[in-house]
């Protein structure tokens, strides 16, 4: 009987404490998932608006890197969407929507090449002024959302592939901002052309990295039971 009266509170003890950890675990995984939410809605709703401005601006200024700028900011919305969507789902959705992620910037890297080509042929200066002012408000857009990611950078296959659009976007800034000074330099189009080129070349290089780890998490995702 004594027994019985002296285990009770022990194991009672021990269950209290075994369920207080599983709570303690699953709330944290809870918080986390909050915080990637709320982080991937707010830098979604910035780089849909920069790309609608940056796009406009580049038609308008008739720059190369503006406009890869802004092509870049329309696939990396589109990236924290399918991140957004993918959030509270298995590794595996989230290694194929790096995939997805890695093939929209692809397809958008291309797009910049293109443009690059279309310039070569068919020069004319860009107007550096609206160059320099639209890089300077993209690069302070885009340094917000590098750190809200940067937490976040480290958490999964998702939120990695989410960071290191991110980070293509404060190279892709200073990049317009060099390509505005050297037009003003020059009074030429080649150096946008030139540089519009070299950054379409890293958002592909990015691009290759992320379908890397993608068909990696995928191949893995396959082995198990």
């Amino acid at each position: 009987m004594s027994r019985r009266v002296a285990g009770d509170p022990i194991r009672g003890a021990a269950g209290a404490t075994m369920t207080g950890c599983c709570d303690d675990a699953a709330c944290e995984v809870e918080k986390l998932l909050t915080r990637q939410i709320s982080t991937l809605r707010i830098v979604f709703g910035i780089n849909t608006a920069m790309f609608v401005v940056e796009l406009v601006t580049g038609m308008l200024a008739g720059s190369v890197s503006l406009v890869a700028d802004s092509l870049d900011m329309l696939g990396d919305a589109l990236a924290y969407g399918l991140s957004l969507y993918v959030v509270r789902r298995s590794a595996h959705w989230k290694a194929r929507s790096a995939l997805v992620k890695g093939a929209i910037m692809t397809v958008f890297g291309l797009a910049a090449l293109g443009q690059a080509a279309y310039k070569v042929r068919f020069p004319n200066p860009p107007s550096f002024e609206a160059m320099g002012l639209m890089g300077l408000a993209a690069l302070a857009a885009n340094a917000v959302c590098l750190g809200l990611l940067w937490r976040h950078r480290s958490d999964d296959i998702n939120m990695d592939s989410v960071w290191t659009c991110s980070r293509n976007d404060i190279v892709a800034n200073v990049s317009v901002l060099i390509a505005a000074g050297c037009v003003w330099f020059w009074r030429a189009s080649w150096p946008d052309i030139t540089i519009g080129a070299a950054l379409a070349l890293f958002v592909l290089r990015s691009a290759f990295r992320v379908l890397r780890r993608a068909r990696s998490e995928l191949s893995a995702a396959a082995l198990v039971p």
